[in-house]
């Protein structure tokens, strides 16, 4: 069992509980995610099984897009609607214009502090669980970069909102300090991730659809299944013979005229063979995998 689903989560659910629940119903050994979804937010949670783990950490770096929904005029704990009342603020009279300006001031390279309610950890322990026990808790502020943040619905206290991100912005950091800027705080009450880079316009697949699947006919699990090579998609590729695509997976160099950089190395049929960077005219595997049973 090897490959990348991509999972629509649902709400209420915590990311590394869908991925046991998947685990589960694929009989996959070896599975991660790629890059945490918060219990209240759905949607695109790629799921890596087996060989396919090892491109999980790649991925979490990927660029990523969300839609949310915010609540003006109030505050909470977590800075989604999952926390507890902190403040409330009268909600100014607000024109387009107003709050396009204030999106653009948090576009860019930024500096955000991300919220205590979160994995992040300190002294090897999830901010979250100190927060819960009622420590007080400072999470650093650290740079990020927001590529879009555009209004696309506002209707009363309410802001729809699109966001494009790298890795670890939090939208609900974004949601918290656009409010502040607006002067009357908010927080998130809906987030849905609709893709991460290179899965663009991906066809994800529900909970409810896999157990439906995994009751009628467990086999057509494997079909939803995409190889790990599309999880590479974004890199350039250097096309191996199969006497170099053998030495590659001895861990040995080979020499290679292409430009300098990380490439992912396929053999013959297409099929990744490493993670490999090209160097001083070698190329070289970075992480290699294991080839597929009809390899073997």
């Amino acid at each position: 069992m090897s490959g990348i689903l991509l999972l629509d989560k649902p709400t209420g659910l915590s990311s590394n509980a869908a991925l046991q629940k998947v685990r589960r119903l694929l009989r996959a050994e070896k599975g991660g995610h790629t890059g945490s979804l918060d219990p209240l937010a759905t949607g695109l949670l790629p799921l890596c099984l087996g060989e396919a783990t090892k491109i999980a950490g790649l991925l979490l770096g990927s660029r990523k897009a969300y839609e949310t929904e915010a609540r003006l005029g109030l505050t909470t704990t977590t800075d989604d609607a999952d926390g507890e009342a902190v403040e409330r603020r009268e909600v100014p009279a607000l024109d387009d214009d107003t709050v396009r300006a204030a999106l653009a001031a948090l576009t860019g390279r930024i500096v955000q502090v991300p919220p205590v309610y979160s994995a992040l950890k300190q002294g090897g322990e999830p901010l979250y669980r100190r927060a819960r026990r009622g420590e007080d808790v400072a999470a650093p502020p650290r740079e990020v970069e927001v590529h879009r943040f555009d209004l696309l619905e506002r209707a009363g206290d309410r802001l729809r909102l699109h966001v494009e991100c790298g890795s670890g912005t939090y939208v609900r950091s974004l949601v918290r300090d656009l409010g502040e800027r607006l002067g009357c705080g908010a927080h998130v009450v809906a987030l849905r991730r609709i893709w991460i880079e290179p899965f663009t316009a991906p066809r994800m697949h529900t909970l409810d659809e896999l157990i439906r699947l995994a009751g009628a006919d467990p086999a057509a699990l494997d079909g939803l299944l995409l190889p790990l090579e599309e999880g590479l998609a974004g890199y350039p590729q250097a096309r191996l013979d199969a006497a170099q695509a053998l030495r590659l997976r001895q861990g040995q160099s080979i020499e290679w005229a292409g430009p300098p950089g990380r490439c992912v190395a396929l053999d013959t049929g297409g099929r990744a063979v490493a993670l490999a960077e090209v160097s001083a005219g070698r190329l070289r595997a970075l992480r290699g995998f294991n080839p597929p049973p009809a390899l073997s």
